[in-house]
């Protein structure tokens, strides 16, 4: 339970950024100047945006599997494993910045891909790893699930209890339940591009700017929590690349929303333009989630355990048992 918050100001940032598309060095590289800028501004908390490392390939939402062949043998060799000089060189970022990132990357584990989050300490130690336990249709292309042990991503720093979900995660109910039993006090929304919906095209809503920055602020609202939501964006060279313009999801530079929300919802921050690159940034205090805790607590006094209750299975499935 969330217990003696404490008084000390905490500088909470939000990443909007565009990655160097399916690089995964030129990424990498951009990441640690990122992590450095983050560090001389004196954030305490950073989050990243989902698969920042090597980006979100929008091909899969606008060209077929057949067309995305080569596209895909690239995307898998530029996946992040986390044992690599490459995540070496990003832990070594955070311990000389002195910060807490919370990163998102495309990891690679032998022959296959997960969405992951890998929550780095100021010391530049990975204290919490976890992958997108379902990835969102097609994306289930590239990407494998996370297993029982994605579900534990809230842990216990200097700054407060710091947890993680990607993107559609934020529509799971029993998923968000579960973080807030956690205790969690600040919270990475990391979210890809996502660009405005055209009147009358046929593109869901839910996968718009707009469906998203909703889901992340409830999330705030309901669990009593501060709300770090990052984002990819696309510059107007790179939209042909990803066939944005010819499928008319986009025709211009943009994709970003990122946003800091309150334990009560408050947006703590101006929004960046869609196109625009930057690190958001808010001075939170952890004290102030009471006054959202005392109207209601869906862990604690707001709740009835002796009627509705969450069993989350924490037992890791294993591909090969030995007898």
């Amino acid at each position: 339970m969330v217990t003696n918050l404490k008084e000390e100001t905490v500088r909470l940032g939000a990443v909007q950024a565009e990655p160097i598309w399916l690089d995964l060095q030129g990424t990498v590289a951009k990441t640690i100047k990122i992590i450095q800028d983050a560090g001389t501004k004196g954030i305490n908390v950073l989050g990243f945006p989902e698969v920042w490392i090597p980006g979100y390939p929008w091909n899969i939402w606008t060209q077929s599997i057949p067309q995305n062949k080569a596209m895909l043998h690239k995307y898998m060799a530029n996946s992040m494993s986390i044992d690599s000089p490459e995540m070496e060189a990003i832990k070594a970022a955070v311990k000389e910045a002195g910060i807490f990132v919370v990163l998102g990357y495309s990891e690679r584990d032998g022959g296959s891909l997960y969405m992951a989050q890998s929550t780095i300490s100021s010391e530049g130690v990975i204290v919490s790893h976890r992958r997108k336990i379902k990835p969102t249709y097609v994306e289930r292309i590239i990407w494998g699930d996370g297993q029982a042990s994605s579900l534990k991503s809230v842990v216990e720093t200097p700054f407060g209890k710091v947890g993680a979900l990607c993107c559609f995660e934020h529509y799971q109910p029993l998923l968000r339940y579960y973080q807030y039993a956690q205790g969690e006090q600040i919270h990475v929304a990391s979210w890809p591009a996502f660009f405005e919906v055209p009147k009358g095209s046929e593109w869901p809503f839910q996968g718009s700017p707009e469906a998203s920055l909703l889901a992340s602020r409830f999330m705030a609202l309901e669990g009593q929590m501060f709300v770090i939501l990052s984002t990819q964006i696309v510059k107007e060279e790179n939209l042909d690349s990803m066939h944005l313009r010819e499928l008319g999801v986009t025709d211009k530079a943009a994709g970003g929303f990122a946003m800091i929300y309150g334990p009560d919802g408050t947006e703590l921050v101006d929004a960046l333009a869609p196109d625009q690159e930057g690190i958001l940034q808010a001075d939170v205090m952890l004290s102030d989630i009471d006054y959202s805790k005392a109207l209601l607590d869906p862990v604690g006094q707001y709740s009835r355990p002796d009627m509705l209750t969450l069993q989350a299975i924490k037992t890791e499935g294993k591909h090969v048992i030995e007898k």
